[in-house]
């Protein structure tokens, strides 16, 4: 039985990279672009904006400093939290409310 030539070094390798092709389209690009749009809206947080915390906390932001967001969650009740900890942005003070899109 006549032996078989060994693949070359480039035609083993083709598969290893064809891989980390389609994991980078699938896991990485994804997951840079989520943390790229939230760090946008980190940057952008005004006064007035209604957002969402790590720990469930809904509140309106009052005041926006380099590393902290002070929020108003309730009547005459403020905390200071990182910004890292907001998760979304429930409302903009420039989106109209729902009341007025009707």
């Amino acid at each position: 039985m006549p032996q078989q030539p060994a693949p070359t070094p480039f035609a083993m390798l083709f598969p290893i990279v064809f891989m980390f092709a389609i994991f980078y389209v699938l896991v990485f690009r994804p997951q840079a672009k989520a943390r790229n749009a939230h760090q946008q809206m980190l940057k952008h947080l005004k006064k007035h904006d209604e957002v969402a915390t790590a720990g469930g906390i809904l509140g309106t932001v009052v005041n926006v400093k380099s590393d902290t967001v002070t929020l108003r969650i309730d009547d005459n009740v403020r905390v200071e939290i990182e910004k890292s900890a907001i998760t979304r942005l429930v409302k903009s003070r420039g989106e109209p409310k729902a009341e007025e899109v009707r």
